[in-house]
């Protein structure tokens, strides 16, 4: 009974030992890194503020001196992570999208997503919206022409320096305000993209702003040269009778970017290239990943290697 004794205790006063053991090899924690990816801070001077830059490498980067295509995404906090994982997954290291150089460019600096996001990627200002996330900064709208020249006079220049990028290939994708911006810098200067990804814009804003935007480029232009995708979800469309709650309440957005495809596509402009597309069972917070998969393959496609 005393040696059973003895060996209990002595077991008893090992396990806070073992349990150190145990503690001791576990590290600290430290941030999480994507693999191939640098975070640059990049100075909007006319701007007077500063955005961080996310640059994802395809793995053949490191691999001779091949220049690659340049995909832009705004929201990078979002888009960034996303698009980076679906061209790995999707891509298959380039065998069935080709390799390209991905840039987030994320929300400025001391600002909120939803502050920032409504300054930048709107084109005209607007006081439909009179609250702020912001205690003591009132909202602010329709900075997308001083963003847009911050994308092409620093952003770009910055991007053809440090990188082997192939600056004439220059993809934007954006979604909700996100492809409104987009379609500004479409209507403003179609060159400034190669080919465009536009996921459900919000073209509601501002009393449908944009529609009078494209008239007036109409009415000034006989072409307008660029590569369009243009996607949204089916649910993204008002139903006030449907019990589903994925449907909108408010606002006709199918209605109004088959709106805006048919505007564009009456004008027989030689130059434009136009691709539109509803894709089923997806509601305006969980279209984007099939929007980004599908618009890529329309952008990038690359030809199977078997």
């Amino acid at each position: 009974m005393l040696r059973y004794c003895l060996v209990l205790i002595g077991l008893l006063l090992a396990l806070p030992a073992a349990a150190q053991s145990q503690d001791a090899s576990v590290s600290e924690p430290v941030p999480y890194a994507l693999k191939d990816t640098e975070v640059w801070d990049i100075r909007a001077g006319k701007l007077e503020r500063t955005y961080k830059l996310y640059v994802s490498l395809p793995e053949s980067y490191r691999d001779g001196r091949r220049r690659y295509p340049v995909v832009f995404v705004t929201d990078a906090d979002y888009a960034f992570p996303l698009v980076r994982s679906i061209a790995r997954r999707v891509g298959h290291r380039g065998r069935d999208l080709e390799d390209f150089i991905l840039v987030g460019i994320s929300y400025a600096t001391g600002d909120t997503p939803e502050f920032s996001r409504r300054r930048d990627y709107t084109p005209t200002p607007s006081r439909l919206e009179k609250r702020s996330d912001m205690p003591g900064r009132k909202p602010i709208f329709g900075e997308a022409e001083a963003f847009r020249l911050f994308l092409n006079d620093d952003v770009f220049p910055f991007i053809a320096k440090t990188y082997r990028a192939d600056m004439s290939r220059k993809i934007y994708a954006g979604h909700s305000y996100g492809g409104l911006f987009g379609l500004h810098v479409l209507l403003t200067e179609p060159k400034m993209f190669s080919h465009y990804i536009i996921g459900s814009p919000s073209l509601w804003f501002d009393q449908k702003v944009m529609f009078k935007r494209e008239q007036e480029f109409a009415d000034a232009h006989t072409d307008l040269p660029a590569n369009l995708f243009m996607a949204i979800g089916s649910f993204e469309t008002m139903n006030k009778a449907a019990k589903n709650l994925r449907y909108s309440r408010t606002l006709d957005m199918i209605g109004d970017l088959q709106g805006f495809e048919k505007a564009l596509a009456g004008r027989n402009y030689p130059g434009l290239k136009l691709t539109s597309q509803i894709i089923q069972d997806e509601d305006h917070l969980t279209v984007f990943p099939a929007i980004v998969t599908r618009g890529l393959q329309w952008a990038l496609p690359a030809r199977r290697q078997r």
